[in-house]
């Protein structure tokens, strides 16, 4: 199976519930951002369905080839794609570590609502207290893409601004929501790069 694609192989393997096998394909194939990063999230999709021994066979070997990854945004990338399943490949070593202090003032400077996140992450009381980083961050994404996909949605069913047509008073009223969803969008992005360490 060597000549075969990285992603063929793992869902061959798992689909046959040869896990093990599946893993060993992934450490010994060249990392790339694309299709051995979408292998190990189907390998850290399965590992997030599965408890105790079984779990730790998948989970661990994984871990140890992201810690070994030169590539910074990959490995990165790869530690954000399982913590959607609620695999954890980062145990303080790859993401830049917060406090819930932090996430309060990042959140209040990009204006976004913090009461999102704690619907999806358990956040603590104590200001000082390190928070879940890639959680918050998965979140933040997630709420991003949410507007920016529903703000393009709209945008499509009103009249082209360049093709003359005036806007009727509900098309009015629905340009803005999308222009909000947009702003909304942009906050999150935000965000989430700020808790990634992303452009500073």
């Amino acid at each position: 199976m060597k000549g075969d694609r990285i992603t063929d192989v793992v869902e061959f393997f798992r689909l046959r519930q040869q896990d093990r096998n599946a893993v060993r394909e992934v450490r010994g194939r060249e990392p790339d951002r694309f299709r051995w990063r979408s292998a190990v999230g189907k390998l850290t999709s399965s590992a997030g369905r599965m408890h105790g021994k079984e779990r730790f066979r998948i989970e661990e070997p994984v871990r140890e080839v992201v810690l070994d990854l030169g590539d910074d945004t990959l490995q990165r990338e790869v530690v954000l794609d399982a913590r959607r399943f609620n695999v954890d490949l980062d145990r303080g070593e790859v993401l830049p570590h917060h406090t819930m202090g932090d996430l309060r003032r990042y959140a209040f400077l990009v204006g976004a609502d913090m009461r999102v996140i704690e619907r999806y992450v358990s956040l603590p009381v104590d200001f000082l207290a390190p928070i879940d980083t890639a959680g918050c961050a998965v979140v933040a994404r997630a709420m991003s893409n949410h507007h920016r996909r529903r703000a393009q949605k709209i945008l499509l069913d009103l009249p082209d601004p360049d093709s003359g047509i005036a806007l009727r008073q509900h098309e009015h009223y629905l340009s803005k929501r999308a222009y909000k969803d947009n702003d909304l969008a942009d906050r999150w992005n935000l965000l989430g790069r700020k808790l990634l360490g992303i452009g500073r």
